[in-house]
């Protein structure tokens, strides 16, 4: 008769401190305590699931009561203690499940059994795990035992949570912090499983169990079990994705030579190869957002320690992760979070991740998408003279631009060489043959709309930028121009009203506002006055900041009708809307 199948959870749990995985540091401490025989009465055991607290919570109690205890700390496993212990007949340790006993009886039952001195042996031990599920009036009713036990009597409590556990009992115990188990601990622990059973895996198949078990030696050794049980002694990466339902990693790589090259259509093949083997667009896009957070770790020497995968797959990365640049990652990750947020609101799924898809294509080898052609005007800014006055502004207007021309940089000389120069145009409100006095050389603004995607902005991060010294009087003339040529936006022309920009330092200036009302209109529209204002002075490094008066936080509340009484003192074109429309306040 064969032996019993026996759940490597089981079989490879370890039995003395050295064979823990993962935790060196922690059960050093224990080893010395235990030498130095420098033992507290109550001790903490916290962490995550399957890293090992109950596990050294035995060891610990087995060695304490080890007749022949090594150098190191470790027990001997041959004295009558060890082998009671190890055959599960010691009385010197009592375990207590608190999820299914955490009542007040189920403590007394406890602090009777504390009340019995070991047999065989030193101390005896009482591992309470999950310790946190103990009512209320449990915790209560075992403070006094925790806090003076009898000399022979050890309490190790193990838990997952420790915020929910009360002051009170922390304060008594010695608090000992079980770390996450890394990925390369736990490829090696199951390399040394798997010849011990004379088992075959690839390397990168094991990587993928340790992946999974996100921390966790137990799950792990779960997770292992499972893919060994259908690969007939061949663990294979193939067959381990497969069995676990884990998305090929090479499948984002084929995605990174489509963004590279701008190819949206091969793009969303391969986004549509992965919803027919049946993953969910939502794991996939969370999948390509942890793929790319792992290119930008590997795109810097620093940081390639962070990845948590064996060197293989760690170098492939490294080697995909020099093609770009640290801003594509940047942006591509903001992407991938947005549509993440997304997608669990809209009604078309997939249209959100294919559109992600599309916009991520675009970063690096596509041409964005970009606004309806705009007219473009060519402002000739110079300062006149005395002769310019004089002559006739009209057939003259052209010369200086096409003179200028060639000292223009190669991407805004293309861009403008279509379009042949045009003169000046002026608003209603100023005659178009007053040239205005800024003293700057001739230049030609012509983006008058902002980009409207983040792909758009940073291909134009290359362009040359504008930087012409400009004063505060000049600001607040494009600063009026703005309104004069805006009269429909009434809660930003109001903003704009009561407070001029005010000067911090050459480049940014303060927004002083009456409410958060109208702090949001400058707000929403910051990309349209920053653009406006950037051509007007010549210099694209303008800020603006805003913030609410004092006086403006201080007043006093004002009735509907005051609001409206003042708005039509202030705003000429929201009174005669008023007088049009014939509108009254109820």
């Amino acid at each position: 008769m064969s032996e019993n199948y026996i759940v490597s959870a089981r079989k490879y749990r370890p039995a003395s401190f050295s064979t823990v995985v993962g935790q060196k540091a922690l059960t050093h401490t224990l080893k010395t305590a235990i030498k130095n025989e420098q033992l507290a009465h109550a001790y903490l055991f916290c962490g995550p699931r399957g890293v090992g607290k109950t596990t050294c919570a035995r060891i610990f109690a087995k060695a304490i009561n080890c007749e022949h205890l090594g150098a190191d700390g470790e027990p001997c496993n041959e004295c009558e203690s060890c082998q009671a212990f190890n055959e599960q007949r010691s009385y010197n340790i009592l375990e207590l499940d608190a999820a299914s006993n955490n009542s007040v009886e189920d403590i007394r039952n406890l602090t009777e059994q504390v009340l019995v001195p070991p047999q065989i042996g030193r101390y005896r031990v009482f591992i309470i795990d999950e310790v946190h599920m103990l009512s209320q009036a449990a915790f209560n009713a075992f403070l006094k035992t925790l806090e003076e036990p009898p000399h022979y009597a050890i309490f190790i409590l193990a838990t997952t949570e420790k915020q929910k556990i009360i002051p009170t009992i922390l304060s008594r115990c010695q608090i000992y912090d079980f770390a996450r188990i890394t990925v390369p601990d736990i490829v090696e622990q199951l390399q040394y499983i798997c010849q011990d059973k004379g088992v075959t895996a690839e390397s990168s198949a094991l990587n993928v169990i340790a992946q999974k078990a996100d921390g966790a030696m137990r799950d792990a050794l779960s997770i292992f079990d499972q893919v060994l049980a259908s690969s007939e002694g061949n663990i294979t990466y193939q067959a381990a994705i497969e069995n676990l339902n884990v998305l090929d990693y090479d499948y984002y790589f084929r995605l990174d030579e489509a963004f590279l090259t701008g190819d949206v259509p091969q793009s969303l093949l391969i986004y549509k190869e992965i919803r027919d083997k049946g993953f969910d667009s939502l794991f996939f896009i969370n999948g390509l957002a942890q793929h790319l957070r792992d290119l930008m770790v590997a795109s810097t020497p620093q940081t390639v320690g962070l990845l948590e995968m064996n060197n293989d797959i760690a170098q492939r990365h490294v080697k995909q992760a020099s093609k770009f640049n640290n801003r594509f990652f940047y942006m591509a990750m903001d992407l991938c979070n947005s549509c993440d947020l997304q997608y669990r609101e809209t009604s078309n799924k997939q249209f959100v991740v294919e559109l992600t898809l599309i916009k991520l294509c675009q970063l690096i080898g596509g041409t964005p998408v970009q606004q309806p052609p705009q007219p473009r005007v060519q402002k000739i800014t110079a300062a006149p003279t005395a002769a310019q006055t004089q002559a006739a502004p009209a057939p003259a207007t052209p010369q200086p631009v096409a003179q200028q021309a060639p000292a223009q940089p190669a991407a805004q000389a293309q861009a403008s060489a279509p379009t042949q120069p045009k003169p000046q145009f002026s608003t209603p409100s100023q005659p178009a043959a007053t040239p205005k006095p800024v003293a700057t050389a001739p230049r030609i603004l012509i983006n008058k709309q902002p980009q409207a995607t983040a792909a758009s902005d940073a291909l134009k991060a290359a362009a040359p930028s504008h930087t012409t010294q400009f004063t505060a009087e000049q600001l607040v003339e494009a600063w009026k121009h703005y309104m004069e040529q805006n009269p429909g936006e009434i809660i930003l022309l109001s903003a704009m009203r009561n407070s001029l920009p005010q000067k911090v330092n050459d480049t940014t200036y303060l927004i002083e506002v009456e409410n958060t009302a109208q702090v949001e209109a400058i707000n929403s529209n910051m990309t349209k006055l920053l653009q406006f204002l950037r051509n007007e002075v010549g210099n694209d490094m303008v800020a603006l900041e805003t913030k609410i008066s004092p006086k403006g936080v201080s007043a006093m509340a004002k009735t509907d009708r005051e609001i409206v009484a003042d708005m039509r003192q202030r705003n000429p074109e929201f009174n005669k809307m008023i007088d049009d429309f014939q509108l009254t306040l109820n």
